[in-house]
């Protein structure tokens, strides 16, 4: 299967829904992992955030303070790439790149508590809630829309750095490499 960014552009929408309805996707998707946001900073250099997030059946919601560097880093240039993994090996990967759009709301948006529940601890969860209002009278939600996916689990695909390095490998020195890998080489 061809990753997104070499599909024809009529075939996108179909294989970013596609791919991010596989199981692996969705179980990481919906695990306690937090998300990791890159974007760019204003003074030019490159950030990436640990953040909660709720996915929305189509898109990344996440929230954070309206006066936070990453908000105003993301009006100035909305591009983000985001990658949610795991830690066992082989390891999954979901990656994705697509556009923030900011939006500045009153109060605790519910899409916040619901990007913080599956993280935060039950015995915590009443006592941080209640004093949430005190903290924001308003809250930036950002939602990004990827318009790019892949999904990397080593058994089914791997990068192709890998791929490539596995093909010119000799058969010796590739007890190591995954068996999608291996076969992937030997193609």
């Amino acid at each position: 299967m061809p990753i997104l960014g070499r599909t024809p552009i009529a075939g996108r929408r179909h294989l970013r829904k596609e791919l991010l309805s596989r199981p692996y996707a969705q179980e990481l998707i919906a695990s306690r992992i937090p998300a990791r946001v890159a974007y760019t900073a204003l003074d030019g250099t490159p950030r990436v955030v640990p953040v909660n997030y709720h996915w929305n059946g189509s898109a990344v919601v996440m929230c954070s303070a309206p006066k936070s560097a990453k908000v105003a880093a993301l009006r100035a240039n909305p591009r983000v790439a985001i990658t949610i993994d795991s830690e066992p090996m082989p390891p999954r990967m979901l990656l994705l790149r697509g556009s923030a759009s900011v939006e500045i709301v009153d109060g605790v948006p519910d899409v916040f508590l619901k990007a913080a529940r599956r993280r935060t601890p039950d015995e915590y969860w009443d006592a941080w809630v209640g004093g949430l209002p005190a903290l924001y009278s308003q809250m930036a939600v950002i939602t990004v829309t990827p318009d790019w996916v892949k999904l990397i689990d080593f058994e089914n695909n791997a990068p192709k750095a890998e791929e490539d390095l596995a093909r010119e490998a000799a058969p010796e020195q590739m007890s190591w490499v995954t068996p999608i890998v291996r076969r992937q080489a030997q193609q």
